[in-house]
């Protein structure tokens, strides 16, 4: 039996998580683990939103595809993720031009709506209902942050063009987020939230629809570069054309190059009791999607069913802690006192993958090898349009993997064995700023 690991640690195999998420969508009968010798233009690793995505783009381009997953299509971080979709990069604007230059921080914030405009087109081309509602959010926690908001929200639309964003004071943020601790922000219409598993399992009906060879169940043991490549997994072996790594937090140490580049954390979910219909309007009247300006975020929003759905903290060891609900529940009090000692129903965790500049890691690890992760929770809209990146890539339309992989995405320092400690380090710097 093998030890714990990223994909053992904290759940039970092949099945989902116990997730609000899991619970109000129909889930599908297990798909066939991969067996034997299974020979295929391209084989991708991970099932989530990226390896979706890739797979169905390149199966629409006509190309022979195997998709394997270690436990069920949307099982990690794409089935269990707080649902938000963004515009724009995990990074600000500001940020990417002083790192980068105004002129790839242009096309990087083109990309980013790009990924926005993706996955409804993906919605709508392929019926995925996923109970999507515009609107977001930012909501500061400090009254010195709001000017900066506002100042950043003005750039957006002189510079950037971007109509679709606005800025909060404090009655304005007020009037959409009944919590006392926040002092202005902005609000921006063409972002917002879905369910997250929804989506993730209509890419997957998706992709099998368009050809593509679904595997659960299937986890690679071993990756053999070469012309073609290998992929040995429990019971079976791929030989492919192409692989692409899609695996995200959950890749382990099976690339160790990538591995140095893109690192899992843990967060964690809870979804309150129903609150009735009137009593959630009141906590968001205006039914957005909330992030705030912590530095480990507080993010929030309705479920249909007139739960709070919030999400809080983050670890960085393997486990998760043994009472998630206590940890949540105590950022979701502070930001909501009017919910103290409210019911809880669910509780839940899962692991995504961060880099050190908060951007995707996109690499092509050799010519027919190529690999992306790291979205830092920004990955609903991201992981999939990087999908369809890695897809274009291999079809000869390498543009926007090209500019993607040009990124500089450093090593953590540490290597594997210091670089969650050194991150837990800094973790609790920014937590105790954030209290002072």
């Amino acid at each position: 039996m093998r030890a714990p690991d990223v994909l053992t640690a904290n759940d039970r195999s092949g099945r989902y998580p116990p997730s609000w998420y899991a619970a109000t969508v129909p889930l599908p009968e297990p798909l066939p683990q991969a067996q034997g010798a299974i020979r295929a233009d391209i084989c991708v690793i991970g099932g989530g939103y990226t390896g979706l995505s890739a797979a169905l783009h390149l199966a629409e381009r006509g190309y022979d595809v195997v998709l394997v997953e270690a436990h069920r299509a949307g099982w990690g971080a794409s089935g269990r993720n707080g649902g938000q979709i963004a515009v724009g990069q995990r990074v600000d604007q500001e940020t990417l031009e002083a790192r980068l230059g105004r002129e790839m921080a242009a096309r990087l914030w083109d990309l980013g709506l790009a990924s926005v405009d993706l996955v409804h087109s993906l919605c709508a081309r392929h019926r995925i209902d996923c109970d999507y509602v515009p609107g977001l959010v930012d909501a500061d926690h400090r009254a010195r942050h709001v000017r900066h908001t506002h100042a950043y929200v003005e750039k957006l639309q002189r510079v950037y063009g971007y109509d679709r964003i606005a800025p909060l004071d404090r009655a304005g943020l007020r009037a959409l987020v009944d919590a006392p601790g926040y002092f202005g922000g902005a609000v921006d219409s063409g972002s917002g939230h879905l369910h997250p598993l929804k989506l993730a399992l209509g890419l997957a009906r998706a992709a099998q629809s368009a050809g593509v060879r679904l595997f659960e169940g299937s986890r690679v043991t071993r990756l053999l570069p070469g012309d073609p490549v290998r992929i040995e997994l429990d019971g079976a072996t791929v030989t492919a054309r192409f692989a692409l790594l899609a695996a995200n937090g959950y890749l382990g140490g099976l690339v160790p190059d990538v591995a140095a580049r893109v690192m899992p954390i843990n967060n964690f979910i809870v979804a309150t009791e129903p609150l009735g219909k009137d009593r959630a309007s009141a906590l968001l009247p205006g039914n957005h999607a909330v992030g705030d300006s912590r530095f480990v975020i507080n993010y929030f929003r309705r479920s249909p069913d007139h739960r709070l759905l919030f999400g809080g903290g983050e670890s960085y060891g393997l486990r998760f802690p043994r009472d998630i609900a206590a940890l949540v529940r105590r950022p979701m009090e502070q930001v909501f006192p009017q919910l103290r000692g409210v019911g809880i129903d669910f509780a839940w965790g899962g692991t995504l993958a961060i880099t050190l500049p908060r951007l995707p890691h996109v690499a092509r690890l050799s010519g027919n090898l190529m690999s992306a992760g790291g979205y830092s929770g920004h990955g609903v809209a991201m992981a999939t349009f990087a999908g369809q990146v890695m897809a274009d890539a291999i079809a000869g339309q390498a543009e926007r993997f090209d500019l993607m992989a040009e990124v500089p995405i450093p090593a953590f320092p540490g290597g594997a064995a210091l670089r969650g400690p050194l991150l837990t380090l800094g973790m609790i710097w920014y937590a105790l700023r954030d209290r002072l």
